[in-house]
């Protein structure tokens, strides 16, 4: 806790924090493509039921370019400010405060307004920030974040609803198959938003499908796979059994499950 040695240095330092920051009680944040209410709530320090009801929302789906008012508080950048000194000033991370503007370079100019999240409010310290840094789960198979976890689980949602755990499980496990493969590339999200001539790889992708919430069942299955379940014997493709491509067929199969079918 800071201590000032009078009053005339509080009053001083309380009127240059004015000048440069402004506490409000809502923000706002364009939804971009991999968010979902969750990861958001994580960022801003808040949860999904609080941001369904501060937006009027009718349930947890979100899409890319929908803006949201989100608890944060507003920063004036002033000259000889960058985003690490403002970050630090208020105890976030700066892939944080990048994530919060949709901006993903490091220039910023004198009088730009930037969402600070939960900065100096009253919000709950005690809801733990987007992890930006690999889980420290020394039995997970490969390294993660949350976010990539609730992408994974969103996945595995929206590719196996209705289907047997097993098949949940096996979604998740072609994703971390593929992480380990040197022929695909070597993080959950690459591997997810991956393109092959202009399409994406996953087809709720796609269709938009991969921003709906995940259920706890998807997110226990995602988190299966991770510490190492494979019920596909490395699966590195699936589909499902009323597919008529030929290709995938003819590849070696691994399991099946509901109506999945998972191949080497």
């Amino acid at each position: 806790m800071l201590k000032f040695k009078s009053i005339g240095t509080l009053l001083v330092g309380v009127s240059l924090s004015l000048f440069a920051f402004t506490p409000v009680q809502a923000a706002s944040y364009k939804v971009t493509q991999g968010d979902s209410l969750f990861t958001i709530g994580k960022l801003f320090y808040t949860n999904s039921n609080d941001l369904m009801k501060n937006n009027n929302l009718k349930n947890s789906n979100v899409y890319p370019g929908q803006t949201l008012n989100v608890p944060a508080d507003i920063y004036t950048v002033k000259n000889g400010d960058s985003l690490y000194f403002i970050a630090k000033k208020y105890g976030i991370t700066t892939d944080q405060l990048k994530k919060a503007n949709d901006k993903w370079d490091n220039t910023i100019y004198s009088g730009q307004k930037l969402n600070v999240p939960a900065a100096n409010t009253s919000y709950d310290n005690n809801v733990q920030a987007v992890s930006t840094t690999k889980n420290s789960n020394t039995n997970s198979v490969i390294s993660y974040n949350n976010n990539d976890l609730d992408l994974l689980a969103r996945l595995v949602m929206s590719e196996s609803q209705g289907q047997p755990y097993k098949a949940e499980v096996g979604v998740a496990a072609v994703v971390v198959n593929r992480v380990k493969s040197s022929e695909f590339p070597n993080s959950i999200s690459s591997v997810i938003y991956q393109k092959s001539d202009n399409y994406y790889q996953f087809t709720p992708v796609q269709n938009g499908w991969i921003n709906k919430a995940a259920s706890d069942e998807a997110k226990k299955a995602a988190l299966d796979a991770l510490q190492g379940y494979d019920p596909t014997n490395g699966a590195i493709y699936y589909f499902d059994d009323s597919a008529t491509n030929s290709w995938l067929w003819s590849r070696p199969i691994t399991l099946r499950s509901g109506k999945m079918v998972f191949t080497h």
